[in-house]
C-alpha cells in the first residue's frame, strides 16, 4: 500500500510558512516607503554619518572567521580525542564539558569581561571571538565526537598499518571522513557570531569596533531619538542574506552531519 504523504508535506509547508513569513516580512518592510517602494531605507542604513559602515561589516567578518576558525581548531582535536582515544576521566570530562551548555552565558558575561581586562583583550575583536568560541564548544565537541565515533574503526586501523601517526590519521583520514560534521559545526559558529548582539555589547566600548549587529541598532534612535523601523529592518535583510546564502550552499553537508555522526552516541 502506497504510504501517505500528505500530511507530511502539510506539516513541512505550515512550518515553512511560519519561519520564512519574519523574513518575508522583514523584506517587504525594508523596501516599503510614504511614497512607494524603493532603496530610500538602505540608503539610510548606509549612511556616511550614523549608519552601517564598511568598517562594522569588516569586524563583523573579522569575529565571525576568528570565531569559526578556533572553533574548528579546538573542537576538532577535541572531539577526536574524546571519539576515538581511551584515557582516565573521559567520560566524566566530556560530561562536564556538555554540563557548560545549561548555564546561561549572559550570567558569565561580566566575570569573563574582567578575565579579558586582566589579559589584556578588553574591548577587543580577538577577545569577543575568544568568548564567543567558548560559548560553541560544548555543542562542537558533542557534534565532532559523535561524527568521529561514526567513523569505522577500520579506516583508522588500515591508516596505522600503513605508518601514520594520530595526527597524520586524523588529517589525512579522519578529517574528509567527518567532512559534514565540520560543515555544521562551522556553520552553527558562523550563525552565532555574525548575529551576536549581547555579547559585543557587553564587550566591546569603541565604535570603530562595534559589529553590524551593533552599529544597526545604535542607529536606529538616530533620528532624534525616534525608532526608525524602515531602516532597521533593511538592516535585518541585510544580516540575514549572508546566512541565506550560506546555508544554501551547504545545507546538504548540514543535514548529513546531523543525521550520520551527530546524533549517534
Amino acid at each position: 500500500m502506497k504510504e501517505n504523504r500528505v500530511p507530511f508535506w502539510l506539516t513541512g509547508s505550515a512550518l515553512a510558512i511560519l519561519f520564512l513569513f519574519p523574513l518575508v516580512w522583514a523584506a517587504f518592510a525594508s523596501v516599503r516607503t510614504d511614497t512607494g517602494f524603493g532603496l530610500e531605507n538602505y540608503d539610510r542604513l548606509f549612511s556616511p554619518t550614523d549608519g552601517v559602515s564598511l568598517r562594522h561589516v569588516l569586524n563583523s567578518v573579522v569575529v565571525s572567521a576568528l570565531t569559526v576558525g578556533g572553533t574548528l581548531l579546538v573542537a576538532t582535536f577535541g572531539g577526536y580525542a574524546f571519539g576515538r582515544f581511551r584515557f582516565p576521566g573521559r567520560d566524566l570530562l566530556f560530561l562536564l564539558t556538555l554540563a557548560i551548555l545549561m548555564v546561561p552565558y549572559a550570567t558569565i558575561l561580566i566575570a569573563l569581561y574582567v578575565l579579558l581586562g586582566w589579559l589584556g583583550l578588553e574591548d577587543s575583536l580577538v577577545g569577543l571571538s575568544l568568548v564567543l568560541v567558548t560559548f560553541q564548544l560544548p555543542f562542537s565537541v558533542f557534534m565532532m565526537r559523535n561524527s568521529f565515533a561514526a567513523v569505522p574503526v577500520e579506516l583508522e586501523e588500515s591508516a596505522r598499518v600503513d605508518g601514520c601517526t594520530s595526527f597524520g590519521t586524523l588529517v589525512r583520514i579522519m578529517l574528509p571522513a567527518v567532512r559534514p560534521g565540520l560543515v555544521t559545526v562551522a556553520l552553527f559558529a558562523f550563525l552565532t557570531s555574525w548575529s551576536e548582539f549581547f555579547a559585543p555589547l557587553i564587550l566591546l566600548n569603541s565604535t570603530d569596533k562595534f559589529t553590524t549587529t551593533l552599529a544597526v541598532v545604535n542607529m536606529r534612535t538616530a533620528s532624534h531619538g525616534s525608532i526608525d523601523y524602515a531602516a532597521l529592518e533593511a538592516g535585518v535583510v541585510f544580516m540575514a542574506v549572508p546566512c541565506l546564502v550560506l546555508f544554501a550552499f551547504l545545507q546538504r553537508s548540514y543535514v548529513r552531519g546531523f543525521t550520520s555522526g551527530a546524533l549517534k552516541g
